[in-house]
């Protein structure tokens, strides 16, 4: 459990964006992941069945959060400062102006590209965790690689001298 503890707790952040329903979803996560390994039966890695019932968790932790929202402004209040962007500890001080181009796309791109690039997994691994087909998860990786090279456009960082630059 040790091993996959902060991996775990990453992956709520990416998906739920706000550290502390993270934390929350991290815990239930590993208890359940607890209770399941009597049942593994090794069809898949262990790694992918843990990361499919953290994403499961986080869905349900959404749902949840969907049904107690009001149009409060507590509320409005809250998922703005839920809104910014939660980045894994080992690049965060590396790159932040790469995450926070990566938080503000749409979540689906978000998702896959954050398990792809910064988890490290498969294709066949994300589309696994995700559910969802393998060339859904490519088309989803293409689009948010897209997406990111236009906002860099934007921004006048397109040109990798330009990164250079600003990290010297």
């Amino acid at each position: 459990m040790e091993r996959y503890e902060q991996k775990v707790y990453r992956l709520c952040c990416s998906i739920l964006r706000n550290p502390d329903q993270a934390e929350d979803a991290a815990q239930e996560s590993l208890v359940r992941v607890r209770r399941a390994l009597p049942r593994y039966d090794s069809r898949a890695s262990l790694s992918t069945s843990i990361y499919t019932i953290t994403r499961n968790r986080c869905l349900t932790a959404i749902e949840r959060r969907r049904d107690l929202e009001s149009l409060s402004d507590d509320v409005v209040a809250l998922e703005a400062d839920a809104a910014a962007p939660v980045a894994p500890e080992d690049s965060a001080a590396e790159q932040p102006r790469l995450l926070e181009l990566v938080a503000a796309l749409p979540e689906r791109y978000r998702q896959a590209l954050t398990l792809f690039y910064f988890q490290e997994r498969s294709v066949a691994e994300v589309a696994l965790m995700l559910g969802l087909p393998e060339g859904t998860i490519k088309t989803n990786l293409h689009r948010a690689r897209a997406m990111l090279l236009e906002r860099l456009r934007a921004l006048g960082l397109a040109d990798p001298e330009a990164w250079l630059e600003a990290a010297a």
